[in-house]
């Protein structure tokens, strides 16, 4: 690996809804507006040469000042997108997500399991990763978590996934990363 990832998981968004905007168009609420400028100065700091994310509204919102702040475009991958977990808006989405974390390899139909998106996660940014300085990346907390197990992080389970803010921002360099609740 020859770039500096920082992973960002988006700011606050829309809660989903049933007749809400969908997965891919649900945009962040004025606190996840306010959220995103606010990080700025903190990425802006970082230098980033390499601006990309998931193209979900949220997570693209969520680095939209940043890449205006420095004049780069933000490269959308379909790989950096959220996890289909198979499961649709409902209240009770935490069961479902404990019960995949236990048992990563199980896909719901129509889904992907854990492990997959692990693996989508991590070759997604090995291949971002192959340029030079540091790469901005803004998604969402699951493909997060999995890309930190993809990169050795053994502790990252479904409580840290379940506790992640919005936003969070994570530093792999080299072999080491740094963010919160690490």
């Amino acid at each position: 690996m020859r770039a500096d990832i920082v992973l960002v998981r988006h700011a606050h968004p829309v809660y989903p809804s049933p007749g809400g905007p969908d997965d891919y168009h649900r945009p962040l609420d004025e606190i996840g507006l306010a959220q995103a400028e606010d990080l700025v100065e903190e990425l802006a700091a970082m230098g980033p040469t390499l601006i990309a994310s998931s193209p979900y509204l949220r997570a693209v919102q969520t680095i939209e000042p940043l890449a205006r702040t420095l004049g780069l475009p933000i490269r959308t991958d379909q790989n950096l997108r959220e996890w289909d977990s198979g499961v649709g808006p409902t209240p009770d989405y935490a069961r479902y997500y404990e019960e995949s974390w236990a048992d990563p390899d199980f896909a719901r139909p129509g889904g992907e399991s854990l492990n997959q998106l692990t693996a989508r996660a991590t070759a997604a940014l090995r291949e971002l990763a192959e340029n030079q300085g540091t790469v901005v990346i803004g998604s969402h907390g699951t493909i997060l978590a999995r890309a930190l197990i993809g990169f050795g992080l053994t502790t990252v389970d479904w409580p840290f996934s379940k506790a992640m803010p919005m936003p969070a921002v994570y530093r792999i360099t080299g072999t080491k990363i740094s963010g919160p609740g690490l």
